[in-house]
């Protein structure tokens, strides 16, 4: 395969992008970011799919037989919807650049989650129920490629879960740091299951959708996640377990409450505070998705939890303190 990927130098796609090369796969990446360190001798250039004479030139000229789309902005600071362009016009014009490109014969356009909120689990494909601007970008993203029947070529949609692993941005990897610290504990009681992807796991879906028949993925919407949904709070305590330190505490739920109602005071403020009501819903909120129709196509996955869990804590200590920049 002949890979063009945009949004390369984020989680998913720098995992994804090493995987294709490590197969034998020929790699063209592209960011608004340079090219992370420490990732496998793949072509890249720098890129903003909001340039569409830029794109356009990108994928003709490189004539991709496959396209990989990563790049979007995902946090959730956005206030309008014009904030979240790149999710909309962005992936306008990657869709036109696929269609006019011949050599291109399959497509995979990266979605979310979160086109309905957490805790929704959809029925259908095409029921949407967002609960941020963010979300609600991403609606837009799925309707542009159905609309454009995904570029003239065989397609299929990507909604990845909360995915965690090595290279993980700051927001996820803080978690670590305040389990490391002490600072961390459990909210209530249960094991809040929830289905979570770690990353060398989602990298190899996203082959395998790569190299699926076409009747297999064409037209299809593919949750991106390990198959068995793991508890949040069994999560937490395997990376305690691994860092080497004792495992959280549990604060009874009315209490945990009243800690984050602390924390939306503070937040109100104006001031940072790593604990708020909005945090301990999502805690709170179990997610579990029918992993059946990704799995049909995928097949069994090559990283166990316990690899996940080991590979991640020797990433947090090898890798230099974290730049608290917001990844956008």
């Amino acid at each position: 395969m002949r890979v063009f990927v945009t949004g390369a130098s984020g989680l998913i796609g720098r995992w994804t992008s090493d995987l294709l090369h490590e197969e034998g796969h020929e790699i063209l990446g592209t960011d608004i970011r340079p090219k992370p360190e420490g990732t496998e001798d793949w072509a890249f250039k720098l890129c903003d799919l909001l340039d569409r004479k830029a794109v356009m030139a990108l994928v003709t000229g490189y004539a991709p037989t496959h396209v990989l789309h990563f790049a979007a902005r995902t946090d959730l600071e956005g206030r309008t919807f014009a904030d979240y362009a790149v999710n909309v016009a962005g992936v306008s014009n990657l869709v036109a650049a696929v269609a006019a490109t011949p050599s291109v014969a399959r497509s995979v356009y990266t979605s979310s989650q979160l086109v309905c909120k957490i805790g929704h689990v959809p029925v259908h494909d095409e029921e949407f129920l967002p609960s941020t601007i963010y979300g609600e970008s991403k609606v837009e993203t799925e309707k542009l490629v159905r609309a454009a029947d995904g570029g003239g070529v065989s397609w299929c949609l990507a909604r990845p879960t909360t995915v965690w692993g090595p290279h993980m941005s700051d927001h996820y990897r803080s978690l670590l740091e305040h389990i490391e610290k002490g600072r961390y504990f459990h909210s209530g009681r249960g094991a809040l299951f929830k289905s979570y992807s770690y990353a060398g796991n989602i990298a190899y879906q996203y082959l395998r959708l790569l190299e699926a028949e076409d009747a297999a993925v064409n037209g299809e919407v593919f949750y991106m996640a390990d198959y068995e949904p793991l508890s949040l709070r069994d999560y937490v305590n395997s990376l305690a377990r691994e860092l080497g330190v004792r495992r959280p505490f549990t604060v009874p739920l009315p209490l945990a409450r009243m800690l984050a109602l602390v924390g939306d005071g503070i937040s109100a403020l104006g001031l940072r505070f790593p604990y708020n009501s909005f945090r301990l819903k999502n805690m709170r909120t179990e997610y579990v998705f029918d992993m059946s129709r990704t799995e049909a196509v995928c097949g069994p996955l090559p990283f166990g939890f316990e690899d996940g869990v080991k590979a991640t804590v020797a990433w947090h200590r090898a890798a230099k303190p974290a730049s608290r920049e917001t990844e956008a």
